[in-house]
């Protein structure tokens, strides 16, 4: 397995696969071009003979430049259940912190029940929300009108990668 910063050729091989790796969820909207472009510094493609495995696109936040936020990652469903999505975020994890972030931060959906297991396993905690929904604190309308999320965070003061 080959790990390498993303690249702007990068963007249509990535958004021909989001809706298939979903299982047809219309995912295309997530991952515009911008983001490939504009962070490709702290945004990582994993590739096994030539295929991509995986991605992850991350950046430093402009405002707080201490935290880190994960956008969007994705894992090839041929190669799950091979820890692909913990070696991208792992990966991601030292180099922002090499770069000075203290903490990490994303959000998925409330439904997302596997994205929540997944970052609970990775050390992250959710923040406090609006309501409580089986036992998960939900963000109401975060992400516009509807777009209910989960937010999470980590300190990386005490994250090494042999952590996990």
């Amino acid at each position: 397995m080959k790990i390498r910063n993303i690249q702007d050729e990068d963007f249509l091989r990535l958004s021909t696969n989001l809706n298939t790796w979903w299982g047809g969820r219309d995912m295309v909207d997530m991952l515009p071009r911008l983001f490939i472009h504009h962070f490709k510094n702290t945004s990582f493609i994993i590739e096994e003979n030539e295929e991509t495995i995986g991605f992850v696109i991350g950046f430093i936040s402009p405002s707080n430049p201490h935290q880190a936020y994960i956008h969007f990652v994705g894992v090839n469903p041929k190669v799950r259940k091979r820890n692909i999505g913990r070696t991208l975020y792992q990966h991601f994890f030292q180099k922002v912190k090499e770069k000075g972030c203290t903490e990490m931060s994303c959000v998925t959906s409330p439904v997302n029940t596997a994205s929540i297991k997944f970052h609970t396993k990775m050390g992250f905690t959710m923040k406090d929300g609006d309501v409580v929904m089986n036992g998960i604190p939900i963000h109401q309308n975060y992400d516009g009108l509807g777009q209910d999320r989960v937010v999470f965070v980590k300190p990386l003061e005490t994250w090494s990668d042999t952590h996990y």
